[in-house]
């Protein structure tokens, strides 16, 4: 019988905020103009990282890899959201709902740990300044990056392979505008307990152990830096970390209210409405606070307009 179900699916019909026409109406140019800024913001850093020589340093590594990890995030849901936002025909087949599910499951599991990683690294920096070339090697930021993503990418290949083959019955609508997969469980006709034991699991360790690691962190730059003589050499010091912390509690806020508040039968609108927040607004704002908030970041882009514009 599970077998007979699971062929008898083509597609899923993703009811996002077809009940409400004027919000979509509001969204398509929103979320149009967030996702073309998260592109070009994201993609500017990942630029101005690679182009300048000075910015070579694992920070900066690992920023360039959060704005990739923005860019896949955003870009494996927002372009179908948006031609859904313009057509009544809101489907997807069974194949792209599982390529979606898996691959904004990888992203946003890699960017919680790629996150603590950031975290670490400031924390060798303030603390562990005359040792922080030889403890943050090029080879180590290399093999902690590569391991963040190999790892949730297989975690996030094990979820989906779960979750896609239990049998759907009935209808096919799930009540959202991706392939989220708490969404889609909901159509399931059969136990749904190992799904819902590889997720808490997943979530144990990608939400409360990365921020507590996180916070331990902060605490020791904070005590470092509080420690610092000059008022000077304390606010250069806090300055390198307090864009990095602006995103983790952005990150983490909106995610842990996603994820953590009770669980009803029913997706509400404002459900959804706030998924929008954390999976659009969110990948914009970050290239814009490592922007506003650091120095180097301006300069290295102006140098490299400026270095572009000569050449022309």
């Amino acid at each position: 019988m599970e077998l007979v179900n699971r062929t008898e699916i083509s597609e899923f019909f993703l009811k996002g905020f077809s009940g409400y026409p004027a919000l979509e109406h509001l969204l398509l140019p929103l979320c149009s103009t967030m996702y073309l800024v998260t592109l070009l913001g994201n993609t500017a850093i990942v630029a101005v990282s690679i182009l300048d020589v000075r910015l070579h340093t694992p920070m900066y590594f690992f920023l360039g890899n959060l704005s990739i990890l923005d860019i896949c995030y955003t870009s494996t849901f927002v372009p179908l959201m948006l031609v859904h936002l313009l057509s009544a025909q809101k489907t997807i087949s069974f194949i792209g709902c599982a390529i979606q599910m898996c691959l904004s499951l990888a992203t946003g599991s890699t960017e919680c740990l790629l996150l603590a990683i950031m975290a670490y690294d400031r924390y060798l920096a303030i603390c562990q300044p005359l040792r922080y070339p030889v403890l943050m090697s090029s080879r180590l930021c290399l093999l902690l990056a590569s391991t963040a993503w190999v790892l949730c990418l297989v975690k996030s290949v094990t979820e989906t392979v779960i979750a896609m083959r239990l049998p759907f019955c009935g209808h096919h609508v799930v009540s959202h505008f991706t392939c989220e997969i708490l969404a889609v469980l909901k159509l399931a006709c059969s136990d749904t307990s190992v799904s819902e034991a590889f997720l808490l699991v997943g979530a144990i360790l990608l939400l409360p152990i990365p921020l507590a690691f996180i916070c331990l962190s902060y605490t020791l730059i904070l005590a470092t830096i509080l420690r610092v003589p000059s008022a000077a050499g304390r606010r250069k010091a806090f300055s390198t970390c307090s864009a990095h912390l602006a995103v983790v509690m952005l990150f983490y806020g909106t995610i842990i209210f996603m994820y953590m508040k009770p669980k009803s039968k029913e997706t509400r609108i404002s459900d959804e409405a706030f998924t929008v927040l954390y999976a659009v607004v969110t990948p914009m704002l970050n290239p814009v606070i490592y922007s506003l908030r650091n120095k180097e970041v301006k300069e290295a882009a102006r140098k490299v307009w400026g270095r572009s514009c000569t050449s022309r």
